[in-house]
């Protein structure tokens, strides 16, 4: 059913429970005050915005911070059900809306009275931990309702964009860390709100006062500073932005990457990343270079985001000045003992080769793996293993699958067991990466059934992660060979007298049959019934009409 129509709410439920529930004291009680706004908002789904918004529109000018705290959580939430819709705000609403996030955000402070208040509120409920987290999950719920407010009204926001600017750099330059790293996490929230309402001017003064802050001490708004500078650029652009601004940036972010903060380096490395990506033409190859060397440090980072936008940033790099002396970094770098230090390493290597075509990147793998040593020589395999995952979906992706047979021989043929594990999952997304290219598959099955070859003594291994392997690369030669083939390498082994050998063979079977049981019915050997033999004997399971096309 439809159950309680909108008016009914509206007019008899609403003024009540406004009356009764939204007050004060509901703030301070935790369970209360999360009911009380999830509630609220799902109401709202009911009734619309409006209705909801009107009526605790003007407790965002109350005088309790931890009140106006959940008049702003609630709204938020309201918003974000409702998929910011906002039509059905009208001018006054809206004057009064924008007013009041101008006063909330105005209000924040770091004073000492209004922390205990939340810590004391948060251990209401008998958790430490919730009290200790009560501090900063009260800024992000003011920022991330005042960024949702400010993105729903989208254009309608313009003409209080100044004012809300103003305010913002007037906070940039407080005495007060939290008040400065508020104001830059607002800005990298609302950039593209300023972005829409065609307001480049506001967005360039704001990267202005942002690029003579990049001389914070402390390393938790520094860290902002950098992700709103990030999304200022991001949507206004480089080239809008300004060469010479960009050129002279580019120096002081250089220094900034040996912060070994985490939130700074990966800020810093992404928006370097965003420079390389979109205008690498406003720095000098040599800066580049410099900014390559110190890159190699940030792969032993602990956190994974980083080590992410730091692989990324070597690819957009060597797009900007050539991928020789990126690739000659990256494979000295595959000599040292660390593995996290080889494995980013060798995904850097594959993300060059996606972004600067694998021709330019193939001949230097292929050589580093003549020395003799097995930690070259499995990231040379690594490096081959991501380079055919990224590039599977190119054209000429078949063409480099005779230049790395002769490795790939020497690996799945090596003692080592590690070799033979990288070479498998090499195989594995090599000849899945044919697949796009079927009409070219005949030309390269000699070579890929050559593979086949040498995948298959491995079947017999003990180790976990190298069975597995094999198997997945198994299963890749059989969507590019097809079902029989890999079936006749099968019926030698599915009645050994060999308990232990029937059992390798019939779980290749078991997977084959569930991938492929359509084609496999072509395979099944045909025998002719005997003179001497009854039909029930001999179980006719004839396929007269398959055999006509087959």
């Amino acid at each position: 059913t439809a159950g309680v129509e909108k008016s009914y709410i509206v007019h008899y439920i609403l003024p009540d429970f406004f009356n009764a529930f939204w007050n004060r004291r509901m703030a301070l009680d935790r369970r209360n005050y999360k009911q009380l706004v999830e509630t609220t908002s799902y109401i709202s789904l009911k009734v619309g915005c409006y209705h909801i918004i009107n009526k605790i529109v003007d407790d965002l000018r109350d005088e309790n911070e931890l009140y106006r705290k959940m008049v702003v959580e609630t709204i938020d939430r309201v918003l974000y059900l409702n998929d910011n819709y906002t039509d059905d705000i009208d001018d006054k609403l809206e004057e009064q809306l924008i007013d009041g996030i101008i006063y909330v955000f105005s209000e924040q402070n770091d004073d000492s009275q209004t922390q205990s208040m939340l810590a004391m509120a948060a251990a209401a409920d008998g958790s430490s931990a919730a009290a200790a987290a009560a501090s900063s999950s009260h800024d992000l719920i003011i920022l991330n309702g005042i960024a949702r407010v400010l993105i729903s009204l989208g254009i309608r926001c313009k003409p209080y964009l100044p004012q809300i600017c103003g305010l913002i750099k007037h906070r940039l330059l407080s005495s007060s860390s939290k008040i400065r790293q508020e104001a830059c996490d607002l800005i990298s929230r609302i950039a593209c709100v300023i972005f829409e309402c065609n307001e480049i001017a506001l967005l360039k003064h704001l990267a202005t006062v942002l690029d003579e802050l990049l001389g914070e001490e402390y390393p938790d708004v520094l860290g902002s500073i950098l992700l709103a500078y990030k999304n200022i650029i991001s949507v206004i652009g480089i080239q809008e932005y300004g060469a010479l601004k960009i050129k002279d940036l580019v120096p002081k972010l250089t220094p900034i990457m040996k912060n070994r903060h985490e939130k700074v380096q990966e800020n810093c490395i992404d928006l370097i990343g965003k420079i390389a990506e979109y205008g690498p033409e406003f720095v000098s190859p040599r800066e580049w270079m410099r900014i390559s060397y110190e890159l190699l440090d940030i792969l032993k980072a602990h956190k994974k985001n980083i080590r992410r936008c730091a692989v990324n940033t070597f690819g957009y790099i060597s797009k900007a000045i050539g991928p020789q002396d990126i690739i000659e970094i990256l494979l000295n770098n595959l000599r040292v003992q660390e593995r996290q230090n080889r494995i980013c390493t060798t995904v850097a290597i594959a993300i060059v080769a996606e972004q600067c075509s694998p021709f330019t990147v193939l001949a230097h793998l292929l050589n580093e793996y003549r020395v003799p040593e097995l930690n070259v020589q499995n990231g040379v395999l690594k490096s081959l293993s991501f380079l055919f995952e990224y590039i599977h979906n190119e054209s000429s992706n078949f063409l480099y699958v005779y230049p790395v047979i002769s490795v790939l021989e020497d690996a799945l043929s090596d003692r080592d067991l590690v070799h033979r594990q990288t070479a498998a999952s090499c195989v594995k997304h090599l000849a899945l990466g044919i697949l796009s290219h079927y009409n070219h598959i005949g030309s390269i099955q000699d070579a890929i059934q050559h593979l086949l070859n040498y995948v298959w003594p491995n079947i017999f291994e003990t180790s976990p992660h190298l069975v597995q392997a094999v198997n997945e690369a198994i299963d890749a030669l059989r969507c590019a060979l097809g079902a029989p083939i890999i079936f006749q390498y099968l019926l030698q082994g599915l009645f050994h007298p060999a308990r232990k050998v029937r059992n390798v063979y019939w779980r290749i079977y078991n997977n084959l049959y569930l991938g492929n049981q359509d084609t496999l019915t072509m395979s099944y050997p045909y025998f002719k019934r005997t003179k001497n033999q009854t039909l029930k004997q001999h179980q006719n399971y004839v396929r007269h009409e398959l055999l006509y096309i087959v």
